[in-house]
């Protein structure tokens, strides 16, 4: 139980400092001198630890907590110390999730309805996270709590995303994090990850032939600042948010890690679904009742994959369960280090298995990269080109994804998967709560519904904070979750969490006290093809019907009515209204209403700049454009980087070898076109300058490049096929060197900076932009896929 001792009032945060109105003496040896000693900021007395573990894109039925193929002792063993919540709910989707998470609010109340790159002006998709809204890490902190998140962030507005901010939705400063490591967007490269400490960016301590591997570093990281935490203010709590970017794509990996499940998945996806589905039977994380449902329409059945391609699909599952038992592997070394510490009975743990169901963003057959589904270039990664590369796949040579089928399977018992929140398959993650102090229960399962905005509540409650009116002199609007601690030791305590709406590009269900009435709109793999009207509506008894498998729509029309009535009064309620499923109005910026850092023709970018993501850099793709770099060289052996964009999977870089000029244009990393001088840059030069002629004709043409010194033109050649929509999901432009992964085999990761002086690099436009000429519902996968 928690006391505050102190009486402080803390529900107008931050606590205000009250004056001192005693009798004040002449003389301060006078015996009458009396003032109240100074007392340090803390929570009420017994407030836990709170730790809160998010793994990213992991379905229901992955874990083996919850009945699945991949080991994940160290969730088993919070769960032996706690209790598994098998009726625990996502958004759906990445950003949405998150942001919930993080306020205690519905996704559309903070302004999340979609991914930050899909933000409009309307106010639940905005991505800005009202004022009125404070996040439950500020809450914390201006309790006394230490906080600090590790990991993914995407929640930052695209145009704040880069270097000048401002900073009011990184999680340091603006979401009340005293500490960040980790990463901003959807996802990073687990072999070279672009990392932020705070707002500043930093590079990794090695390669991965050094033994770097992100999800390793920022479980040191994390074990770091605990130790410190605990080693200067033992008295003080401590709130860590660690959401690491596993097992979002790339699925990136040891090769050890992925070889322990060789040969478990030959049996393919449909035999692993009735697998997985009788093993949660037998835990008990789902009723004996339970259908497994059919496999949902537009998956391709096992047996339909060719042989040529299903050793490359095994492997793809191979590494992705040995992706999801390493990040198991990596919070077990945290927890192992709060036990160390004497911490982890007082820690309120919560681990949530997926911020979405299992991501079905990989294509039919999976990829070897990314970057040819995003880019429309799926012609290039035949099934042949797949089975090629089986051994590149988890290694720093690919960008891997799997295909849907695993997605599907990952998500057993349930219907459909990331993306698609009318469903469960969706929308329900596995989640284990322990708190040894606090909670009796050991190893018991919970079935009350819940969802991601009952954290914060849940939280408060157990620190005894109560939930603020006020923070920073602006009236909050209330917690829209509902406090999971009635559950913690009553098993058949009364649901409390009776009504909620979920709402994704379209697709959109209710919940209300038993009963879901769900309408399905696209699929994850495809774009938005018809009118919310022509939507057709399912319903389902959930105290009969577990899993969603038999609708009753036709049954009930009266109950159906009622519940859609009731969807559009939640929508009405929480900002989800209007129902957004344009595709190109949203990918642009100038329709959507959202602002765009880079609108001009021209960019300038000054010596030591790095770490511009591509919303934050000139977009040189579908046209010609020219790059003049004014520099001073020391000889004529100059060496290495001028600038560059992108990396080993996708990218172009201008650069000098023993003093010849070079510019490198990377074709998602199946081929790399190479135009160099025929002679070293004298001495003295101070303008280098590539032109790059674009062919036009259309999308990701190709062009002829050319190099100059001066005026003096010392090279040209060829381009065959440029990348039409985006180099990669994380790699930057960066001036004086290639950070991460090296876009040319010129040069390597790291020692590539550049041997002379850069003053400064400009970037300009041609008049022949034929990006007009995009698919307009690929311009939107293009968007989701960065989730």
């Amino acid at each position: 139980m928690t006391n505050d001792s102190n009486n402080l009032q803390r529900g107008a945060l931050p606590i205000a400092d009250l004056a001192y109105t005693g009798t004040v003496t002449y003389d301060a040896t006078d015996p009458d001198t009396k003032f109240p000693p100074i007392r340090r900021l803390l929570p009420p007395e017994g407030a836990p630890n709170v730790l809160v573990v998010l793994i990213d894109d992991v379905g229901f039925g992955a874990s083996s907590a919850f009945g699945g193929p991949i080991e994940t002792p160290n969730f088993e063993r919070v769960a032996a110390q706690g209790l598994k919540y098998t009726r625990f709910h996502t958004t759906a989707l990445c950003s949405p999730t998150r942001a919930a998470l993080l306020s205690g609010r519905n996704h559309h109340t903070v302004g999340m309805g979609a991914i930050t790159e899909l933000a409009t002006s309307a106010p639940g998709y905005s991505s800005l996270r009202p004022n009125n809204c404070a996040p439950l890490a500020e809450t914390l902190k201006l309790n006394g709590y230490s906080t600090a998140q590790f990991g993914k962030c995407h929640e930052v507005p695209v145009w704040e995303a880069s270097p000048v901010g401002p900073f009011d939705h990184w999680p340091h400063p603006g979401n009340g994090f005293e500490y960040f490591y980790g990463f901003i967007g959807g996802e990073t490269n687990q072999w070279y990850p672009a990392i932020y400490e705070n707002t500043s960016p930093i590079e990794p301590w090695g390669t991965p032939e050094e033994g770097y591997h992100f999800m390793g570093d920022m479980t040191d990281k994390a074990i770091d600042w605990t130790r410190q935490q605990k080693s200067l203010a033992p008295d003080k709590p401590f709130f860590t948010y660690f959401a690491p970017g596993a097992t979002h794509a790339p699925h990136h990996v040891p090769k050890e890690w992925a070889d322990k499940y060789k040969g478990k998945f030959d049996q393919g996806w449909d035999e692993l679904r009735k697998e997985t589905y009788a093993r949660q039977k037998a835990l008990g994380v789902i009723p004996q009742d339970a259908v497994l449902t059919e496999r949902s329409p537009g998956i391709p059945a096992w047996d339909e994959m060719s042989e040529t391609i299903k050793p490359a699909l095994v492997r793809q599952m191979e590494v992705y369960a040995g992706f999801l038992d390493y990040a198991d592997h990596h919070v077990g070394r945290l927890l192992d280090a709060l036990e160390d510490l004497g911490e982890l009975d007082n820690t309120l743990v919560y681990v949530i298995i997926g911020d979405n169901g299992a991501s079905a963003e990989g294509s039919m057959h999976g990829t070897t990269n990314e970057g040819f589904t995003i880019n429309h270039m799926n012609d290039i990664e035949t099934e042949e080109y797949v089975a090629a590369h089986i051994d590149d796949i988890g290694t720093p040579k690919s960008y891997n994804h799997y295909a849907v089928g695993w997605a599907h399977a990952m998500d057993t018992p349930y219907q459909w998967t990331k993306q698609v929140a009318s469903h469960w398959g969706g929308t329900r993650n596995g989640t284990i709560v322990s708190w040894p102090n606090g909670i009796a229960a050991r190893g018991e399962i919970r079935s009350q519904f819940s969802h991601v905005i009952d954290v914060a509540p849940t939280v408060l409650q157990a620190a005894g904070i109560p939930e603020p009116t006020m923070v920073n002199g602006v009236t909050q609007r209330p917690y829209e979750g509902t406090a999971m601690n009635y559950s913690f030791d009553d098993a058949d305590a009364a649901e409390q969490h009776e009504t909620q709406y979920f709402e994704m590009v379209g697709n959109r269900a209710i919940y209300h006290k038993g009963w879901t009435a769900v309408a399905k709109h696209k699929d994850p793999w495809a774009g938005s093809d018809h009118g919310l009207d022509d939507d057709v509506w399912e319903l389902y008894d959930i105290e009969k019907d577990w899993t969603q498998s038999n609708d009753l729509a036709a049954e009930h029309p009266d109950k159906l009515a009622h519940l859609q009535r009731l969807f559009l009064i939640q929508a009405a309620r929480f900002n989800v209204l209007p129902l957004d499923i344009r595709t190109a109005e949203r990918f642009n910026p100038d329709l959507a209403g959202r602002p765009a850092l880079i609108t001009a023709q021209s960019q300038t970018l000054y010596r030591g700049m790095k770490r511009l993501t591509e919303n934050s850099a000139i977009n040189i793709k579908n046209k010609s454009f020219t790059v003049t770099a004014a520099v001073e060289l020391p000889d004529d052996s100059v060496n290495g980087v001028i600038v560059a964009q992108g990396g080993a999977y996708g990218g172009w870089s201008l650069y000098t070898v023993d003093g010849k000029l070079a510019f490198a244009y990377n074709l998602l990393g199946i081929n790399t076109d190479i135009v160099r001088s025929e002679a070293a840059v004298p001495a003295g030069t101070k303008e280098l300058r590539l032109h790059f002629a674009y062919d036009g004709g259309g999308l990701g043409k190709g062009g002829t490049a050319s190099l100059y010194a001066g005026e003096e033109k010392i090279g040209e050649g060829r381009v065959e096929r440029t990348i039409p929509f985006q180099f990669t999901f994380d790699e930057t432009v960066d001036v004086g060197q290639d950070l991460a992964s090296p876009v040319s085999p010129d040069y390597q990761a790291t020692g590539n900076a550049f041997t002379g002086t850069i003053d400064r690099v400009v970037i300009d436009l041609g008049d022949d932009d034929h990006s007009h000429l995009a698919d307009p519902e690929h311009l939107v996968n293009v968007a989701m896929l960065k989730q």
